[in-house]
This record gives C-alpha cells, structure tokens and sequence, in this order.
C-alpha cells in the first residue's frame, strides 16, 4: 500500500494535466451535444417532412456507427480532403455530434410529454406556434429532459477516454503513458479509476441539484 501511495504522488501531477484535457473534451461535447441535440429534437418533432427526415437521417446515422469511425472520420477524413483540425477540436466535434444524436431522442420524448394543448392555447390567445414554441415548449423541455439526458453527459465524460486514439493528451493518454514507462499498469489504471470516479460523483451530484431546482412539480420529478 505504502508503495502504491509513493508510486501515485509521483505520478499523479501528469495524470492530473490529463485531467483537465478530459474536462475541456467533456465541455465541448456536452455543450455541443445539448444545443445540436435540442435542434434535432425539436425538428424529429415540430419540422416539416424534409427537415424531419433529415434530422431521422442524422440521428440513425449518428447512432448505427461506433464512436471511434466518428472521431478517425472527423480526424483523418477531413484532413484528407484539407481540414485539419487539432486533435482535441476533431475528438471534441466527434463527441458532441455523435451524443447530440442521443440527446435528440431524449429532447423528443421531452416535448412528447408536454400536453400538446399548450400549443393551441398559445395559438388561441393570438401567438404563433413559433411562440408557444420558443416560450412555452423550450422552458419546459429543458427542464423535463435533465434526468435522461444526465445519463448520457456522464457517459460522454467517460467517452472522452476514446480520444486519446488521435494522440490528445487526456487522462487515459498520460495514464498509457506513465504505466508504460514505469511498467506499473495495474497501478495506474487505478489511479486514473479513481479519477474517473472523483470526477462522475461530482458531476452526478451537480445534475442532481440542477434537477431537483428545476424540476416541474407534477410531471415525476422532484419538486
């Protein structure tokens, strides 16, 4: 034990560089997941048939192809044709879209659960559909998907971990790094667990004190 500890102080300030890499991936996913996935959803609902079918498209695509195609397409793909992105860019777009496309399916089961009534009644006083939209059915999405689409930002945190496939320096890439280099692997998966851990509690708790501030009484959820 005493030497696991020696062996973790001394290793843990680059595993702690790794970890602020992995907390700007999981940032950027998560914020391009929320805004694309918000869109998406939005459109799998209240679009006309051509958008509709486009955001389909969007998400079975997304959805049928594993995460690491995504990330050498966005990576290598788009550099063959003259895009070249920093590996910490491409790895956090090939995030973002691929759980943007979760998060749209659970944006969509959202609005479904908000009385389509609303709407009418927005249109009956003299407001568009677009209003009872931007007023009326955002508000309460939002606040409606946050126990599903929790589930899906926890797992993309620990997602990041896949980018280190196109050399970007997070947690597992210096994790990789130090048990290579002092032959100690078990040691410091670890340590790198733990880190992981530290970081998904934190986080849980967080969406957890979102939810229960936000939550619509009536609708299961915590008031």
């Amino acid at each position: 034990m005493e030497d696991f500890l020696t062996y973790s102080w001394t290793i843990l300030p680059s595993l702690l560089e790794g970890t602020v890499i992995t907390l700007e991936l999981s940032a950027i996913c998560i914020v391009v997941g929320l805004a694309a996935g918000s869109m998406i959803g939005l459109a799998r609902v209240y679009g006309n048939k051509p958008v509709y079918r486009i955001a389909t498209i969007y998400v079975e695509v997304v959805r049928g192809t594993p995460l690491i195609t995504q990330v050498f397409f966005i990576y290598f793909g788009l550099g063959d044709i003259g895009i070249l992105l920093k590996p910490v860019v491409a790895a956090g777009l090939a995030l973002g879209i691929n759980t943007a496309a979760y998060q749209a399916e659970y944006f969509r089961g959202a609005i479904r659960a908000i009385k389509p009534g609303q709407v009418t009644a927005v249109q009956a006083m003299g407001g568009t559909k677009f209003d009872a939209i931007r007023y009326v059915i955002i508000p309460q999405m939002f606040r409606i998907v946050i126990p599903s689409a929790s589930n899906e930002i926890i797992y993309m945190v620990k997602c990041t971990s896949i980018a280190f496939t196109v050399g970007v320096p997070e947690l597992m890439f210096k994790a990789n790094r130090e048990g290579l280099m002092h032959f100690k692997y078990v040691e410091t998966y670890i340590l790198a667990a733990l880190i992981y851990i530290v970081i998904i509690l934190t986080l849980a708790q967080i969406l957890k004190f979102v939810e229960q501030k936000i939550a619509i009484p009536g609708l299961g959820l915590k008031a």
